[in-house]
C-alpha cells in the first residue's frame, strides 16, 4: 500500500485524535506523506490575550517567563525544549539550578532572551511588563495567558498542550484538575475572609483575582472587591474578618505578623497559607483540592 494511503488510513482509524496528537506518528512512521504535506502544516491558535500564534512546527526552543506556566511545562515532559527561564521559576527545584535565567517577571534581560533566540516565549498579562513583551514580541512569537479563574487556567494549559504538541499529556494534567476541583467540599458556614499578600502597606488579593477565585471555591466571602487594594487599619478594625490568610509569596509572612493582626482583629482565625496553592495556576493546582481541604481540619 502506498506510504500516503497508510497514514490517511491511520488518520481514519483514530477520529478521537486530533492531527496534532498524529503529528509524531506522520513524521516519524510515514516520513514521505509528512514531506509531502510539512509546508501545510501550522501549529495556530488565539492566546487569551488576542494575539494570533502561527507556528510551523512544534517549538524547541522555549523561554517561560512565568513560575507556574515553566513548572507545567516541565509537567508536559519539556525538560530539554525548555532553555530559559526567570529567576523566580523555581519549581522543579533541579531545572531552577540547571536552566539559564533571563532576569526577573517584570525585569526581563532582553539581551539574553535575543542571544538565546527562542522560537517560542510564553507570558502572562500580570507577570510580566508591558513594554517588554510589546517590545520581544516584535521578534519572537509570544503566548501570553490572562487569568483570572481556574476556567481560563485549564483554557491555557489547553493552548499551550496544543503549541508544543502535547495535548494528550495537557488533557491528563487538566481532567485531573478539574476532577479534584469537583470533589473539593466546601466549607460548611461560609465566612469571611482577608487574604493578604503585602505588609506595609498591608495589601489585599479582591474577588475578581485567581487567588479570589480559589477562595470561592472553598466556600469563603473574600472582603475585597478590587483587584489588589491596600488595607488600613481602619478597613480591619471596621470589617473584622472571620478568617485572615497571610501568604507566604509574595511577601513571606511570619508568624510574628498573626501576632501584629490579631491587636486588629481579636476575633479572627490567622492562618499563614501557602501562596503557590492559592496562586499558581499551571500544574500545581493538582495538589489544591488536598491543601484546601486540609486548611479546615486545623
Amino acid at each position: 500500500m502506498d506510504a500516503n494511503i497508510r497514514a490517511f488510513a491511520y488518520l481514519k482509524k483514530t477520529p478521537a485524535l486530533s492531527f496534532y496528537d498524529c503529528y509524531p506518528i506522520f513524521k516519524n512512521k510515514y516520513p514521505q506523506f509528512y514531506k509531502s504535506i510539512k509546508s501545510y502544516i501550522r501549529f495556530m491558535l488565539v492566546d487569551q490575550m488576542g494575539n494570533r500564534l502561527d507556528l510551523p512546527e512544534p517549538p524547541k526552543r522555549i523561554i517561560s517567563l512565568v513560575p507556574s506556566q515553566t513548572e507545567y511545562l516541565y509537567a508536559l515532559g519539556l525538560t530539554d525544549e525548555v532553555i530559559a527561564q526567570t529567576l523566580f521559576c523555581i519549581h522543579p527545584a533541579q531545572m531552577h539550578q540547571a536552566k539559564p535565567r533571563v532576569g526577573g517577571t517584570k525585569n526581563l534581560n532582553l539581551q539574553k532572551i535575543r542571544e538565546l533566540k527562542p522560537d517560542l516565549i510564553i507570558g502572562n498579562k500580570e507577570e510580566n511588563t508591558k513594554a517588554q513583551i510589546e517590545e520581544l514580541s516584535q521578534e519572537f512569537p509570544i503566548y501570553m495567558s490572562d487569568i483570572n479563574c481556574l476556567e481560563d487556567a485549564i483554557e491555557m494549559m489547553q493552548q499551550i498542550g496544543v503549541l508544543v504538541n502535547r495535548q494528550l499529556e495537557s488533557k491528563r494534567i487538566c481532567d485531573k484538575i478539574q476532577a479534584n476541583f469537583q470533589a473539593l467540599v466546601r466549607t460548611e458556614t461560609p465566612k469571611t475572609c482577608l487574604y493578604l499578600i503585602w505588609r506595609e502597606p498591608w495589601m489585599a488579593a479582591g474577588s475578581n483575582t485567581f487567588i479570589g477565585d480559589m477562595m470561592a471555591k472553598i466556600g469563603l466571602k473574600n472582603l475585597v472587591l478590587e483587584r489588589y487594594p491596600s488595607i488600613t487599619q481602619e478597613w480591619l478594625t471596621e470589617n473584622q474578618p472571620d478568617l485572615i490568610f497571610l501568604s507566604s509569596e509574595p511577601y513571606p509572612f511570619k508568624t510574628k505578623h498573626i501576632e501584629e493582626l490579631q491587636s486588629h482583629c481579636p476575633h479572627a482565625k490567622i492562618q499563614l497559607v501557602d501562596g503557590e496553592l492559592f496562586s499558581w495556576y499551571g500544574s500545581r493546582l493538582i495538589q489544591s483540592r488536598a491543601y484546601f481541604q486540609g486548611l479546615f481540619k486545623t
